[in-house]
């Protein structure tokens, strides 16, 4: 092997970077107080952040900032505030899921390096070209896929000179990333914004088939995997675990790189993977890199598996027996700790200590004299480095303006690396009555400053200005429909409304149905989805290749990536997630979008200072089924139950079960699969938000309402028809129409329009 083979560990504090870095890791990713998704973590400081730094880099080690969550607009200015900052503190990459930072890094900050977080669901050949457009260096590959699937997308990232990463270990989400909303809409806090409820571990009333935790999946591990992860090319193997602390995190990493270093210089992989149960694991499985998704990659219980595993394999039996392997267990823990806080307890993240002296004398260049300490060196002993600097012109004999020590002091304080601090001044070899022109004394600290910051030319913060407001494309806001069923193609006949047709997430290879019926019926509009894997977005781009659409909307980047090539107007769809201003710019510049749904996710004040970009529309769904997970695994294994072992390409097209599933707390969930679809769970309640049309007509160009069955469970089908009628009074200020939609819809919120983000 010669290709470089990254492996990259959580840190969610400082100990367990430190224990990362002491066992081996490349690279590790971390999040700072604010603006990343693992709010659950502790997290660390800026300040920590530059200790961190110079910490990694001297063992060789590269840092990622997490910046993985959607940035409300109220959120840009403080956005970038820190975007200034980190891009002089020698961050190795920022990863984002937001389409705004994309804009905003591109344009005002190209020497940071993006890479595209796991919240972009990235699992086709066109998100990754997309996001190679916007600016990503490497993305995140979605961990449903299978090791063909990887390998195939890995190629095309390549080929674009895009790096991928994959999830190797840790905790397995059952849903798309990205495409979850099950803690927002149950508890308002949104995955999206790094606080997840994690609702997929949640106890449920026991299933048909006698679950309690139907949900809940074991954690990943492809440790016997290396040798097809390395023949798929991946240049990242990444580990899950920002909420572990710093002996779980040792351990896994360190048993990675004995893997790794292994198979590297032999061929050949260890045999155990022992240690691995000795930290928090719900059991392992690899079973969605092999691509067979059968109900074992479920677990019935989402806590520490640890023991569990340990008393199994000593085959314990007798309670003395348990006790024994128990205190054994416990013992063994206490020594992974005790070796762990040996390997760190040395390493410092503490800032270096700077003195600064100043000399000069008449027709002499101003100098100073940096010199850098331990910051343990209290008594400022033994330099680690010295830098002597010089103004360019030299010292004059004083005229009305002499040398001013406060002021050099005040110049001279803080450094934009934040690397160090500043603990004495000295100006005994300076002499007096002298005089410089200021700007020189400002250089002077300029070139410090670069030096301190290894070398490189500090970049003066960035003003970015306030985006334009652009007028409506529509001045008087307009319907849009969604259907998904060929029946409901009458409803065309009633309103002048744009109607969209739902395209399946899975589609028959070769099978020209759904073009066939587009072109039978042209004022169809496509609606894509959010998720389209393999085949099913290859016959997703026949489709457009053969109906070649005016106009569609595009859930999928990877669709709407194509699109761009096609030169086919396209809207951006509601799960792509965009809740400010420069995402839509993104969407606009760099894709030539033509409007975009503004996220359900958010509310009315995060709404309202959104900037339309010139000549582009705003969307917003103001009725719709609301979507808590969309799964690749099979949600009725482990509640109804099912024949079939594992899960077929035949499932997606053919199965149509439905479901209920109802918590401890006595909250019920429909499970519902559509043909073509995957398994998707969703709020017992509608979305019904006629609040939006009072207060939002001015800025939307349309209102949006699915009349799909998705979703419904075992509630009544309304009627459709008399639905739009009732909308389009709404539209027309018929005040009567609110209350008879009110009346019309039993079970419906707008909670989220209510708590927002």
């Amino acid at each position: 092997m010669s290709r470089k083979l990254e492996l990259l560990a959580p840190g969610g504090d400082v100990d367990a970077i430190k224990a990362a870095i002491v066992a081996g890791a490349n690279a590790v990713y971390c999040g700072l107080d604010t603006f990343n998704a693992r709010n659950r973590a502790a997290n660390i400081s800026f300040d920590d952040l530059s200790g961190i730094l110079r910490l990694a880099h001297e063992y060789g080690c590269e840092v990622f900032l997490t910046l993985n969550i959607v940035i409300l607009e109220h959120e840009i200015t403080s956005m970038i505030n820190l975007l200034n900052k980190l891009v002089n503190s020698g961050i190795d990459g920022i990863i984002v899921q937001d389409l705004g930072m994309f804009n905003l890094v591109k344009k005002y900050f190209p020497t940071l390096d993006i890479h595209a977080s796991t919240q972009l669901t990235t699992h086709n050949e066109g998100q990754i070209r997309f996001l190679s457009k916007i600016g990503a260096s490497r993305v995140n590959l979605s961990r449903e896929l299978n090791l063909q699937e990887i390998k195939t997308l890995t190629a095309v990232a390549h080929d674009v000179n895009v790096l991928t990463e994959v999830f190797v270990h840790g905790a397995l989400c059952i849903a798309f990333s990205g495409q979850c909303y099950s803690s927002s809409v149950s508890v308002g806090n949104s995955g999206n914004r790094g606080r997840c409820s994690q609702a997929c571990r949640d106890e449920y009333e026991p299933t048909a088939t006698g679950n309690k935790f139907p949900l809940n999946l074991k954690d990943n591990s492809a440790y016997f995997d290396l040798p097809e992860l390395v023949d798929a090319e991946v240049d990242s193997l990444k580990i899950e675990g920002r909420i572990k602390g710093a002996n779980y995190v040792h351990t896994v990493v360190d048993s990675w790189r004995k893997q790794i270093d292994q198979f590297v210089e032999t061929g050949q992989l260890l045999d155990d993977n022992s240690n691995l149960y000795k930290v928090f694991n719900r059991d392992f499985t690899n079973l969605f890199l092999k691509g067979d998704m059968t109900k074992s990659m479920f677990i019935d219980n989402p806590k520490d598996h640890s023991f569990n595993h340990i008393t199994e394999k000593s085959n314990a039996i007798s309670v003395v027996q348990i006790q024994e392997v128990k205190d054994e267990f416990a013992a063994e823990k206490k020594e992974i700790g005790t070796l762990v806080n040996e390997k760190i307890k040395y390493l410092s993240i503490a800032k270096q200590r700077l003195t600064l002296e100043f000399s000069g004398q008449i027709n002499k260049p101003l100098k100073v004299t940096a010199r850098l300490y331990d910051s343990t060196d209290i008594a400022f002993k033994q330099p680690q480095k010295s830098l002597v600097l010089s103004t360019d012109l030299p010292l004059i004999s004083v005229g009305k303006s002499p040398l001013d020590h406060t002021a050099i002091e005040k110049r001279f304080k803080r450094f934009p690396n934040a690397s160090v601090t500043v603990e004495g001044f000295n100006f005994d070899r300076l002499d007096e009555d002298l005089s410089i022109p200021f700007k020189e004394v400002t250089a002077l600290k300029n070139k410090l400053a670069m030096q301190l910051n290894g070398t490189n030319q500090v970049i003066q913060a960035v003003k970015v200005p306030a985006l334009d407001k652009h007028p409506k494309v529509n001045e008087q806001p307009t319907l849009s429909i969604l259907i998904a069923d060929k029946k409901d193609l009458s409803l065309c006949d009633i309103t002048e409304a744009d109607v969209y047709f739902k395209l399946p997430e899975s589609f028959k290879v070769g099978d020209n149905k759904f073009i066939d019926l587009f072109l039978k019926n042209p004022r169809l509009i496509p609606w894509f989805p959010a998720v389209l894997i393999g085949k099913d977005y290859l016959e997703a781009i026949r489709f457009l290749e053969h109906v070649k659409p005016t106009r569609i909307v595009s859930n999928n980047t990877g669709i709407a990536f194509k699109a761009f090539e096609m030169n086919i107007d396209w809207i951006a769809g509601p799960f792509l997630n965009t809740t400010n201003s420069y995402a839509l710019l993104t969407l606009q510049e760099e894709l030539n979008c033509k409007g975009a749904f503004i996220s359900n996710e958010i509310n009315k004040l995060q709404i309202r200072n959104i900037a339309r970009p010139e000549n582009f529309k705003l969307l917003y769904s103001i009725y719709h089924p609301i979507l808590m997970m969309t799964s690749r695994q099979c949600f009725f294994q482990q509640t109804v139950g099912c024949k079939k072992p594992s899960i077929e390409d035949g499932c997606m097209l053919k199965c149509e079960k439905a479901t209920t599933i109802t918590n401890v707390k006595g909250v019920s969930f429909a499970v519902d699969k559509q043909k073509g679809g995957y398994p998707s769970i969703y709020n017992n309640e509608q979305f019904l938000n006629l609040d939006a049309v009072n207060d939002y007509s001015g800025l939307f160009d349309e209102f949006f309402i699915d009349l799909t069955n998705i979703g419904a469970g075992s509630k009544e089908e309304l009627n459709k028809a008399q639905l739009i009628q009732h909308f389009e009074k709404v539209l027309n200020g018929v005040v009567e129409a609110q209350s008879e939609l009110n009346e019309m819809v039993k079970l419906s919120t707008n909670a989220q329009y209510q708590q927002g983000l």
